[in-house]
């Protein structure tokens, strides 16, 4: 049987369906490219002439960069993990989940490093109901992984199994964080906003109708200096001048750990209570003017 034209003995005309939607797609762009960086730029070019939209760009562009990471690239590091102890009383362990108000939780037991368990907030509440339930009979298994992990391979997997939570370990076995399916997401479509994002556009600190202010954690201190008419900045440890560029580091190193929601701070004239975090660090701020300086 004659073979068509161009055809070879080990040509298979025929698609091979294990192959994404993506590889046809490249292997219909002639010449096709070679690299990673020549296909963005292909993307670009195609924005470029309206074949493309720029959310469509962005995404694709994310899930390119999404092939070349591995967990250990968007992990949350463990310090800055919240973890609940098994062996904390139930107001304890209520009282830490209003002020993170993560959905999920790493539980441990004697140790941070001696997970045990995901405990899922809304679990948290049958306690309510049956104060003798055993916490422990509420936590599902914690799904641990390395920190090479791909991030293509976690989020088949979290959407296989339907875990959104997975703890990452270093190759000595130790926990170097977790990571959720909102990191991997967030990877191809940019940050996923919540009721306290804004547009960059809208600035940094908002005026509320009490008479205080909402602040985001990433605003410089000099931009809090200017807005308040305030001295902050460096703070000294000993012998030791640390100079902060952002709000946020500072009132972590003033309070001496990772902010929670809710805790507070008085820096100066300012009067700081943590709003919201995610991912350890503080997204905002509610300032208000220390009452002796309002006076």
């Amino acid at each position: 049987m004659s073979l068509p034209s161009g055809a070879t003995p080990d040509s298979d005309p025929s698609p091979d369906p294990r192959r994404s939607l993506l590889q046809r797609l490249v292997d219909l762009i002639r010449p096709g490219p070679e690299t990673t960086q020549e296909l963005v730029e292909t993307l670009v070019v195609a924005e470029r002439n309206g074949v493309l939209g720029a959310e469509s760009r962005l995404m694709l562009e994310g899930v390119l960069r999404l092939a070349d990471m591995t967990a250990g690239d968007a992990l949350v590091a463990a310090p800055r993990m919240n973890l609940l102890d098994i062996d904390a009383a139930y107001e304890t362990l209520l009282g830490q989940v209003i002020r993170t108000a993560h959905s999920r939780f790493p539980v441990y037991q004697g140790e941070r490093e001696n997970i045990i368990g995901i405990l899922l907030a809304k679990d948290l509440l049958k306690l309510q109901r049956a104060p003798k339930l055993n916490l422990r009979a509420l936590l599902r298994p914690a799904v641990f992984i390395p920190e090479s992990k791909g991030l293509n391979d976690l989020l088949r997997e979290f959407r296989e199994t339907h875990n959104h939570l997975a703890i990452v370990v270093d190759e000595f076995g130790r926990t170097a964080g977790l990571i959720t399916i909102e990191d991997v997401l967030e990877e191809i479509v940019g940050e996923i906003e919540d009721e306290f994002d804004t547009d960059d556009d809208e600035g940094d600190i908002f005026a509320l109708t009490d008479g205080s202010w909402r602040v985001a954690g990433t605003t410089p201190v000099e931009q809090i200096n200017a807005y308040f008419g305030a001295e902050l900045g460096a703070c000294t440890d000993s012998d030791l001048q640390v100079a902060f560029e952002t709000i946020g580091g500072l009132v972590a190193h003033e309070l001496g750990h990772v902010p929670a929601r809710g805790e507070s701070v008085r820096l100066g004239p300012l009067d700081f209570v943590v709003l919201h975090t995610r991912g350890g660090a503080v997204r905002w701020f509610k300032v208000s003017r220390a009452a002796a300086a309002a006076a």
